[in-house]
């Protein structure tokens, strides 16, 4: 008998449902005791807390159901030989753990426990009455009871639950742990929220680290007098800068390979999901093929039908998409770069402060719901692209939104910098947007949900106060997962069906990413203020997942994607406007003679360009022992599989003779 090295299980899924009222001598049994009959059945373990006004039912698994719900979905996990195989519960020996010595991660798990509980249909030929109150409820055939309940509002709502030792663990190590600045438990920041969100803190804590060279380097350009030297400074900035950048970045690609391989998830090797690329052959068929010229055959037509398949929706999935993209850029020109103009020209010209204050204001006010509508038309066209999966949709949206966002924070900059050369009106707007705009922001973004918590809390206590008749007493909220669903979700602010938090997370490094990069000669001094920011935005993101929010829906993102695309394209961009800055600088009649000087940083533009696109030949995205150990695994799996193939031809050999 095969021992299995048992876990704990541990109580990660609730199902909210509201209190019902229960009257004397009503012996029905309802549609929530059914729930968690049948919730039983399937092998989950459960516990249910009663609320001040609604009940929750809290869901475990143990190993054993996790397991045998893997084999079910068959399942692909890593074995301690290097290949991926569809799990058996019976093997479970065979297949490698997770970092934190659980067999399954928390998405895997995650995804087991929706399968179980939207799993549960109703298996008889006939409609199941169930009793809610005074209500009947027929439970179709075939029909899933938690979505037959969730459509009757009897289930509010199914959400992931912290787990309270590993909440307060990684409060101490992570969280609240300052005095490590960059360092942070990214294996166990993984098996706690998943891959996405790890990967998110694992590139936040490297490009801060990362970022205290242009720090220093900005630093010294502004407090130390080179003398005769001082005119090749801003140029000599610009080069490290830029030289940073891509460097970090092709590095970054190492890390992030680096970290999947230690997770033991694969993703440079497979086919897009949404693409069934299987030939299944039953025994019957296999025996039916009469001759290899028919075998020969059948896979010619069905190759020619395949290839025509996917050529026909490639092609057809990149012409709605170009078309998707040719609306979203044709309304950014036509519709928010004149008002962007409008703004930075009336900001230009008006010299009261008062006014300036209150044309920002209304600017900021106009400009929120501009920014909300374009993310609603960029969801409705997305939900009519060929899209293969989730994360596809999401990137798309970020490229999307991110027109709107680049439009709006750099248009008025590139006004004053490019056409007014105005470098003291820039310079104050980057020091507003970079200090007091962060600030704020992240004052917000971390008050701005415990105000919701607060006031989803004050509703449910009026609300038993009214019921009870009384405005005396207070009312006190004992139960932990209560609390939890009181708390707002990890949601993005714009398209909010295809994103979760980190659109806004990411979203706000890349402004300030492109905001230091492409205006670095007008303000060296703005990696030090981002290299501070990002210390704190570390814990202070930590502290809103642990505490602030409820906890995360775990995503299979293994990369940041379109995120990656954005920032090189950031890079560019910058060596474009750097150079157009030392141009205005080194300019100062305006005649843009080109003079030694000029034509030295027109070629220094073009030489950044090449090596920009050039550093990727000489530094390997992947670690020599990342891609060893992939050569490897591959290599023994083609040992394997040609041993297996030989065995079954010799087998089938052997019948016919």
């Amino acid at each position: 008998m095969v021992e299995h090295r048992e876990e704990e299980p541990v109580y990660e899924i609730a199902v909210a449902v509201p209190k019902r009222k229960v009257k004397e001598g009503d012996e029905s049994k309802e549609g929530v005791e059914v729930l968690v009959d049948e919730f039983r059945k399937v092998g989950l373990i459960t516990e249910r807390v009663d609320g001040i006004a609604d009940e929750f039912i809290k869901l475990a698994a143990p190993l054993e159901t996790l397991g045998r719900t893997a084999a079910e979905l068959h399942m692909k996990k890593p074995t301690h030989i290097g290949m991926d195989l569809q799990f058996e519960w019976e093997d479970v020996n065979a297949f490698v753990r997770q970092p934190d010595g659980s067999l399954f991660s928390w998405c895997e798990r995650y995804h087991f426990y929706r399968h179980l509980i939207y799993g549960i249909v109703n298996k008889s030929q006939s409609d199941i009455i169930l009793k809610w109150d005074a209500e009947e409820i027929y439970w179709g055939p075939g029909e899933s009871l938690l979505q037959r309940l969730e459509s009757e509002g009897i289930v509010r709502q199914v959400f992931p639950i912290h787990v309270e030792t590993k909440r307060k663990e990684l409060l101490g190590s992570w969280a609240l742990n300052w005095l490590d600045f960059t360092k942070q438990p990214i294996d166990n920041v993984y098996s706690y929220f998943g891959t996405k969100i790890a990967v998110y803190f694992a590139f936040l804590g490297m490009y801060t680290r990362w970022m205290l060279f242009p720090a220093v380097l900005g630093l010294i350009s502004q407090l130390i007098d080179f003398g005769p030297f001082q005119l090749l400074v801003l140029p000599v900035f610009f080069v490290c800068i830029t030289l940073w950048a891509v460097v970090f970045f092709q590095f970054w690609k190492r890390k992030n390979s680096a970290l999947l391989t230690k997770w033991q998830i694969s993703y440079s090797v497979g086919a897009d999901p949404g693409y069934d690329l299987g030939y299944k052959i039953s025994g019957k068929e296999w025996s039916s093929i009469q001759s290899p010229v028919e075998i020969a055959g059948k896979e010619e037509q069905d190759r020619r039908k395949d290839k025509e398949k996917f050529q026909r929706e490639e092609w057809f999935g990149a012409f709605l998409r170009v078309r998707n993209d040719a609306i979203v850029i044709l309304s950014i020109i036509c519709l928010q770069l004149p008002f962007e103009l409008a703004y930075a020209h009336l900001y230009e010209v008006v010299g009261s402060d008062v006014i300036k204050f209150g044309l920002t204001a209304i600017y900021l006010f106009l400009i929120q719901h501009f920014t909300r509508i374009g993310g609603k038309v960029s969801v409705q066209l997305i939900n009519h692209e060929k899209n293969v999966s989730r994360e596809y949709r999401a990137d798309s949206l970020v490229y999307k939104v991110f027109g709107l966002y680049f439009m709006q924070s750099y248009i008025g900059l590139f006004y004053h910098a490019l056409l007014h050369r105005n470098f003291m009106t820039l310079r104050q707007v980057l020091i507003q947007r970079l200090i007091i705009s962060e600030v704020l922001e992240n004052l917000w973004e971390n008050s701005f949900p415990y105000l919701k918590y607060s006031y989803k809390k004050h509703k449910v206590r009026k609300k038993k106060r009214h019921e009870k008749g009384s405005t005396k007493g207070r009312i006190q909220f004992a139960s932990r997962v209560e609390k939890e669903y009181l708390k707002p979700s990890y949601s993005a602010s714009i398209g909010e069906e295809l994103e979760d938090g980190l659109f806004d997370d990411f979203l706000e490094l890349a402004l300030q990413f492109g905001m230091i990069m492409m205006f670095a000669c007008a303000f060296p001094l703005a990696f030090a203020f981002a290299a501070l920011n990002n210390i704190t935005e570390i814990r202070t993101d930590a502290l809103k997942l642990l505490v602030m929010m409820k906890r995360p829906v775990p995503r299979a993102a293994v990369t940041i994607g379109a995120w990656l695309n954005i920032f090189q394209f950031l890079i560019v961009m910058s060596i474009c406007t750097n150079s157009a800055l030392l141009v205005c600088l080194y300019d100062q009649e305006g005649k843009w003679k080109i003079e030694p000087g000029l034509a030295a940083i027109l070629v220094m533009e073009h030489v950044l360009l090449l090596i920009k696109f050039g550093v990727s030949r000489f530094v390997p995205e992947e670690p020599a022992w990342v891609r060893a150990n992939r050569v490897k695994n591959a290599t023994q799996a083609q040992h394997l599989c040609s041993k297996r193939l030989l065995r079954t031809i010799s087998a089938r050999e052997q019948r016919f003779h």
